[in-house]
């Protein structure tokens, strides 16, 4: 594939970098994350969180207060950039970390009522930005891109499983 290979260009954003042409669909994917994140930034603008944050508390909203490891764990993030996450929000009121009370080296998280309060403004950003990402699709086209999607994830998925070990 050449760098004027119809293939290798972006109708929206003109051609792709020339070393980006082994991989349109990731270079693609990585455009389209990132456009993503920079949409959700500006809804969760108006509710005082970041993103990455609205992910923190949904697992709070759903499983109530959680150990620090267990968030780390099921957000699959660094722990550092959990903790800077975490200590953020603490200072916004939406969380409130204490000790475990059953071991006492372990820190529990829970959403404060600031923190459930975020719920409904969350979910309609994500809502939101769901139905403008999705605009012209019909909903045949939905259910396949989401199955698609879901097949890239459990393949990359299994890529980072194999350089888990390495990070």
């Amino acid at each position: 594939m050449s760098g004027n290979d119809p293939v290798c260009t972006a109708a929206s954003a003109g051609p792709q970098p020339s070393g980006a042409c082994a991989g349109t669909v990731s270079h693609t994917l990585a455009r389209v994350a990132r456009l993503h994140r920079i949409a959700m930034a500006r809804r969760l603008r108006d509710l005082g969180l970041y993103p990455g944050q609205e992910l923190m508390m949904m697992r709070l909203w759903d499983r109530g207060a959680a150990r620090q490891s267990e968030l780390i764990q099921s957000l699959e993030l660094d722990p550092s950039t959990v903790t800077k996450m975490l200590q953020r929000m603490e200072q916004c009121g939406y969380v409130r970390r204490s000790p475990d009370p059953a071991d006492r080296r372990a820190v529990l998280v829970e959403a404060t009522e600031q923190g459930l309060a975020l719920r409904a403004g969350v979910e309609g950003a994500w809502a939101d930005l769901e139905e403008s990402t999705l605009a012209g699709l019909a909903p045949a086209d939905r259910a396949e891109l989401a199955r698609l999607l879901g097949l890239v994830g459990e393949n990359l998925a299994k890529e980072a499983g194999e350089a888990g070990a390495v990070c």
